[in-house]
């Protein structure tokens, strides 16, 4: 069975002091859902501000003046990391690839439709289509792969989006007691930016 997530890259969060956040993996990679414990919201949201260079001491600094201003100047926000597929059977799995970024995510609905997108690279996610099969490898293309139908792909991007809307609603209960000053403004930047409710 070959299962997805969506997954944020934590090093950005190292030293991170604005707010409380988790203790990282030790695979430095987060899966975000509607199943993360505050802690884990909190460093996601770090790595978020981090990332994009939102300059911010401690939460109350925030306001939404300083957002509006940081979102202007950016046009965007931004995060490391995209979706992890692993098959529960061979524990085979394809992580994201370096510089395609969680904005990137729906990429992937092009290779369920048969496109073989830029999908990042070290480690590269490999793409080969044979028919309405699609074969997923790592790096050289010659490692341990996942087989997926195109069908299959499609159903598991729905679930990612899920999942990608459970972190949101999590973000949303988040921002109204850390940072409710610009709480809306934020999780409808996050929702914008990182394309998570809209239907495909």
């Amino acid at each position: 069975m070959v299962i997805v997530n969506v997954v944020m890259e934590t090093y950005d969060a190292v030293d991170f002091t604005a707010w409380p956040i988790a203790e990282p993996s030790s695979d430095r990679l987060l899966a975000l859902s509607g199943r993360m414990s505050p802690l884990e919201v909190g460093t996601a949201m770090a790595v978020i501000f981090s990332y994009n260079k939102i300059a911010i001491a401690h939460a109350a600094d925030l306001t939404e003046a300083h957002l509006e201003q940081h979102l202007a100047e950016a046009e965007a926000l931004i995060a490391p990391g995209g979706l992890r597929f692993h098959d529960t059977t061979t524990g085979v799995s394809i992580s994201p690839g370096c510089c395609f970024g969680l904005e990137n995510w729906r990429d992937w609905w092009d290779v369920a439709r048969g496109q073989e997108p830029w999908l990042g690279h070290d480690p590269t996610p490999h793409i080969t289509h044979v028919g309405h099969v699609i074969r997923l490898s790592q790096d050289d293309g010659d490692s341990p792969s996942i087989e997926i139908t195109r069908g299959e792909l499609s159903s598991l991007l729905t679930t990612a989006q899920q999942h990608f809307s459970g972190f949101l609603d999590l973000a949303r209960q988040w921002a109204a007691t850390t940072t409710p000053g610009p709480a809306d403004r934020l999780i409808s930047a996050l929702d914008q930016f990182f394309v998570i409710t809209v239907a495909e």
